[in-house]
């Protein structure tokens, strides 16, 4: 048996026991596990979108030397980029790593950076699954801020799971909308700055819209399209990293 199948092996049952004992736990609780397992081996993904407050609000009183992998694809609000700023230096951030798509990644693939609009799936893939995948490859484990009540693929997402040969930790996944608001209003976090203009969920400009009061989360997001992830969350084959291009 290759390495690659022993560490996905020993990742598969190390992700099972955790999530059973932190199904139920409290964010911080998950994190600390995170962090008591991974140390300097786990990373934070975060977009600093509309509810990334909380998440990264946690994380700095448990770690604030994570790495917090932030994907600037080129193509975020304006306002998204000052809200990264911003949010790391309030709260004492101090490896926020900026990663951007491989220039040639862009020239075979969008040279014209119009790729959005005839292949979401493609852009995104350059744009922030290359990205991504490079920069976790240094890392054993790594922190998302999914959380179940964005409904589709995620309502049953674990608090603990293994992916790709790295064990991903959900810390949010059962806190609900009321939940972060809740603890945003006690820690006077402050707010994407597009959430007061109707965007619940925010990614890039040319596939966000805001949302009518009663919809989704996340419907604003690739709307009138059957999309509803960007690929980051999405298992995908070893080799996958260097498949520009092609059919992916």
């Amino acid at each position: 048996m290759s390495l690659a199948y022993d560490t996905t092996d020993r990742f598969l049952t190390l992700a099972a026991r955790l999530d059973a004992e932190l199904r139920h736990a409290h964010p911080r609780t998950v994190l600390e596990a995170a962090v008591e397992t991974f140390g300097d081996k786990l990373a934070l993904v975060s977009s600093f979108g509309a509810e990334s407050a909380v998440l990264l609000h946690l994380a700095s009183k448990v770690k604030p030397d994570i790495p917090v992998l932030f994907l600037d694809t080129g193509m975020l609000f304006g306002q998204t980029l000052d809200y990264r700023r911003q949010l790391a230096a309030k709260l004492g951030l101090t490896d926020v790593r900026d990663l951007r798509p491989a220039y040639q990644d862009l020239a075979t693939a969008d040279p014209q950076a119009k790729l959005w609009q005839t292949d979401t799936d493609a852009c995104c893939h350059v744009r922030k699954v290359l990205p991504l995948d490079r920069a976790l490859a240094e890392f054993d484990g790594w922190v998302t801020g999914r959380k179940r009540f964005h409904g589709g693929s995620r309502l049953a997402l674990p608090v603990v799971e293994q992916a790709d040969r790295q064990v991903k930790f959900n810390p949010l996944a059962n806190w609900t909308k009321e939940d972060l608001d809740a603890y945003a209003a006690e820690y006077d976090l402050p707010a994407h700055p597009l959430v007061a203009q109707g965007f619940p969920s925010i990614g890039c400009w040319p596939c966000t819209n805001p949302v009518e009061e009663g919809e989704d989360v996340r419907a604003g997001r690739w709307a009138g399209s059957e999309k509803t992830e960007c690929g980051i969350h999405v298992a995908r084959a070893p080799g996958a990293i260097e498949n520009v291009g092609g059919d992916i």
